[in-house]
């Protein structure tokens, strides 16, 4: 069982998944609007109420809680007979993004968000290396984990070889590259791939792509945080696929 806590993050989880829902803190004497839309959808689901002390919720979240926490059975992941399926469903329009170890449950939550935005399909994890679905990582993505199917693959390699079997494009950031993600072309079935914080990608990920590219850096700093570099990216290729419609 996880706690999953903050007012987008509970909301999304009675909204999506109310099965998953087995107890419902919140804080005593809070009215607002908000939470009183939690306390709706919680009387149409049959989820009991408890009221708690901020204090006492203080003590369970690992951050800001808003007021309120759901214990909730462990959050569903995929493998990647669900991704080869996903990707010959959406055919010509698949949009995928790869995680090449992520560590971090901000940036993973960050990542979570900005894609499902984005409208991406999936996002794709190694299964060692990587933080997994975290009470964290859901707070930070705002209901994002509840939405967007994360898939967990042995190798990364690998799977990316099966895509681009299916026709998708292998899309790799890194500093290294010669172009700009903007100077490519980011249309049709793809995976983007994103290095880990720090470390980028690894060399056997950044082989497998098919495109390279790379954001502009002027000022002194290197690098961005990978969850920003996502985003930024991500909406390019959204941007590209408006303009090709």
């Amino acid at each position: 069982m996880d706690w999953i806590y903050g007012i987008h993050a509970v909301h999304t989880m009675l909204k999506s998944s109310p099965q998953r829902v087995k107890e419902l803190h919140v804080q005593r004497g809070r009215t607002d609007d908000r939470l009183q839309k939690i306390h709706k959808l919680a009387e149409q689901h049959g989820v009991t109420l408890q009221w708690a002390t901020s204090k006492r919720l203080d003590e369970k979240a690992e951050g800001r809680h808003q007021g309120v926490m759901a214990l909730c059975s462990p959050g569903q992941t995929y493998d990647e007979n669900f991704l080869l399926n996903l990707a010959e469903e959406k055919g010509g329009d698949a949009f995928f993004l790869m995680l090449d170890g992520v560590t971090d449950p901000h940036n993973l939550g960050a990542c979570l968000r900005s894609a499902d935005g984005a409208g991406v399909h999936a996002v794709i994890v190694p299964k060692d290396n990587s933080v997994g679905l975290t009470p964290v990582v859901s707070k930070v993505a705002c209901g994002a984990a509840e939405t967007m199917p994360l898939v967990m693959v042995t190798n990364l390699t690998r799977t990316l070889e099966k895509l681009q079997q299916q026709g998708a494009w292998v899309v790799g950031t890194t500093g290294e590259a010669d172009k700009f993600i903007y100077d490519l072309d980011l249309k049709g079935p793809m995976v983007l791939v994103m290095g880990a914080e720090g470390s980028g990608m690894r060399q056997l990920t950044m082989k497998q792509c098919d495109f390279l590219g790379k954001l502009p850096m002027a000022g002194g700093v290197s690098s961005l945080n990978v969850s920003v570099a996502t985003g930024i990216c991500l909406f390019e290729v959204v941007r590209q696929r408006r303009v090709a419609i």
